[in-house]
């Protein structure tokens, strides 16, 4: 039986006349041989490796080597990881290496060949790169990146190349901190500090430089207007001036031209009521003519001309009665017409209206809602801007003029007042001054002190009369002030009251 084999396998012939394995794309399977396919297809095996540094540090190390069975003798493609110091061994008898690496899988440890070679694979992966890592310090990984990367490659492909397989690619990502470790993290909140610190001191310096260079570009622009300007001013006196010249001479060839018009139109009607003269005397002469020869042909065909007249009359009242008729038949069938092809179009109008009129409501409701939306927005940005919804009501009422509008309010509602303040004195020095011969302490008694109750009484009912107009009953809250006697208004003794003179 001859036994072709896929492009991404081999046949494994094992038997009767070969030594050891053959290993072939296709060949004849005799009897007493074995046929066994497998495939040279790579496989990524993707590991988290937990490495520690010279420096005792951990951290996890994400790879991803891509594997296969190393068939490069047979292929003129180039290995990107090649090193010309550290040449490859031959592997002419890889794929035999692999292929009783997998027969021995299957037969020693009863795994698939694909599981054996995971294990073989990722067991070497990581042994050797913990190694590499632990003979080299957490600065020599990040600054020598490529070289890092070699070194793997190159230690583990030493391995590989013992099952006959070879790296295809190798992967080492972004280093990561280890579980209970913050190294990276803290390394990337410096060099983040760092940069906002430096772009800082960045946008400082432009908008330094923006404003510099923008004040510069006003002023130049500003002497360019006025230059612009005053040229501008210039030629406008000159166009003014040469404008008024020009208006001048046409006003006086227009008023030379009026005159000639109406000289000539004055000649014209003249030479016209002369000519309408002489047609008239003409037509007067033809006409008595006329009117002889009617009048002496009259009595001669007065008979025929009036029977001729009766029967145009009776033609033209039959011919006007048909016209009327047809003429109000037509009119009847173009009203009926014109009324059925009015309501058509006003029945199209108005679907047509309410269709826009829909439309416009839904294009005005759309962006009605857009604005709203886009006012929310940007009152949520400026509210964060300000400090909150009270810096925001401040800044609104500041830019509505809220704060004008009360203090003018304010003032409105006290111009015009006239107050009036009316001061009275009924205390101690009141009583003192009607009653200096009194002790030297001054105080107050009992009557003192009503008398300076009832004294207060009239000024204040002359301050409410004089403001309200109101005049309260005397018998109860007493006189006015300009009605009380001197001894109510100041307090002073008068000979013959309680006891003294």
């Amino acid at each position: 039986m001859y036994v072709i084999a896929s492009p991404d396998e081999y046949l494994a012939i094992t038997g009767a006349g070969v030594k050891s394995v053959k290993i072939t794309k296709s060949a004849w399977v005799w009897p007493f041989q074995r046929c066994q396919r497998f495939s040279i297809q790579p496989h990524d095996y993707s590991m988290n490796l937990q490495a520690m540094t010279r420096e005792k540090l951990q951290f996890l190390l994400p790879v991803v080597f891509t594997v296969g069975p190393n068939v490069m003798k047979e292929s003129n493609a180039p290995n990107p990881h090649h090193d010309p110091e550290h040449p490859e061994p031959d592997h002419g008898d890889s794929l035999l290496q692999y292929a009783m690496l997998l027969a021995e899988g299957e037969v020693k440890k009863g795994l698939s060949g694909g599981q054996h070679i995971e294990n073989i694979v990722k067991g070497i992966i990581e042994g050797e790169t913990r190694v590499l890592v632990s003979s080299m310090t957490m600065e020599e990984i990040f600054t020598e990146r490529e070289e890092f990367k070699k070194r793997i490659f190159r230690n583990i492909q030493s391995e590989l190349g013992q099952f006959g397989l070879k790296i295809y690619n190798a992967n080492v990502k972004e280093l990561r901190d280890a579980p209970q470790s913050s190294y990276f993290e803290s390394l990337s909140r410096k060099a983040h500090e760092g940069a906002i610190n430096q772009a800082r001191i960045d946008v400082a310096e432009a908008q330094r430089r923006g404003n510099v260079g923008e004040a510069q570009r006003q002023g130049e622009q500003n002497r360019e207007i006025a230059k612009i300007n005053a040229e501008t001013a210039v030629q406008k006196t000159e166009r003014d001036s040469e404008r008024a010249e020009a208006e001048a001479t046409l006003a006086t060839r227009k008023t030379v031209f009026n005159r000639d018009v109406n000289i000539a139109q004055i000649e014209a009607t003249r030479a016209t009521e002369s000519r309408d003269e002489e047609l008239r005397r003409e037509v007067e002469t033809k006409r008595a003519h006329t009117e002889l020869e009617r009048l002496r042909a009259s009595d001669v065909v007065k008979a025929t001309i009036s029977r001729e007249a009766k029967q145009q009359a009776a033609d033209a009242k039959f011919y006007e009665e048909q016209a009327k008729a047809n003429a109000a038949l037509f009119a009847e069938q173009k009203a009926a017409d014109a009324h059925a092809y009015k309501l058509r179009i006003q029945a199209e109008a108005q679907y047509l209206a309410a269709a826009k009129e829909a439309e416009a409501q839904l294009v005005r409701q759309q962006k009605e809602a857009a604005g709203l939306s886009a006012m929310a927005g940007a009152y949520a940005d400026l509210s964060k801007a300000l400090g909150g919804p009270a810096g925001l009501i401040q800044y609104m009422m500041i830019e509505k003029g809220v704060y004008t509008d009360l203090a003018r309010a304010n003032a409105d509602a006290v111009r015009g007042l006239n107050p009036k303040m009316t001061i009275w004195n009924t205390g101690s020095q009141a009583g003192q001054e009607g009653n200096s011969g009194e002790g030297p302490s001054g105080g107050m008694g009992g009557v003192d002190s009503i008398r300076n109750m009832y004294q207060m009484l009239p000024p204040l009912m002359s301050t409410i009369n004089e403001q309200t107009g109101i005049t309260l009953p005397e018998w109860q809250f007493g006189k006015l002030a300009d009605q009380i006697s001197d001894r109510e208004t100041t307090g002073k003794q008068i000979g013959g009251i309680n006891g003294k003179k």
